[in-house]
């Protein structure tokens, strides 16, 4: 499937020079959305997964129903302020700025294996962070799957040696 066909391009968002790709028009199209699911379930299935853990806010849409197809626990990593509990917190660079992310302490116990899935991976700094927080707390990420990759930032190369799958690349 062309997903490209379903993904919405807005000039200019959230600042001028800035290609955003919108994928609400992927999502409320129940089938497509399923078959991307899907697709990159089928990427990554030969891994033995605990969690997939996904960055705020659309690895959520990303790594919730892509956990519940696999029968694995999800964990929500989110930005300063949003978690509840005891946190572990990493500051990192945007695209356009700067923020921090934060994940429970008790989220991954040691040794768990950790897939990360995100809606889009651009310059890396976010995946980067979260590869940082996951590792504090002990887990082993065992790669980080992506409905979008803007290839032209290079964020793989923030991201070291692990294993990446991308269903779109721009």
């Amino acid at each position: 499937m062309n997903y490209k066909e379903y993904i919405r391009v807005i000039p200019d968002f959230p600042q001028p020079g800035i290609r955003f790709k919108d994928i609400t028009t992927l999502t409320n199209n129940g089938a497509v959305y399923a078959a991307a699911i899907n697709e990159i379930k089928q990427a990554v299935q030969n891994k033995q997964i605990d969690l997939i853990a996904g960055p705020e806010a659309r690895g959520f849409i990303i790594g919730a129903p892509l956990a519940v197809s696999m029968g694995a626990g999800f964990v929500p990593i989110r930005k300063s302020g949003k978690l509840p509990g005891e946190v572990v917190e990493a500051s990192y660079d945007l695209e356009y700025g700067k923020d921090k992310l934060t994940i429970h302490k008790d989220a991954i116990k040691p040794g768990q294996k950790v897939l990360i899935a995100d809606d889009l991976l651009a310059t890396g700094g976010t995946i980067a962070t979260t590869i940082n927080l996951i590792e504090q707390l002990g887990g082993e990420v065992v790669g980080a799957a992506f409905l979008i990759e803007l290839g032209y930032l290079d964020g793989r190369s923030k991201l070291g040696n692990i294993d990446i799958f991308s269903l779109v690349t721009y």
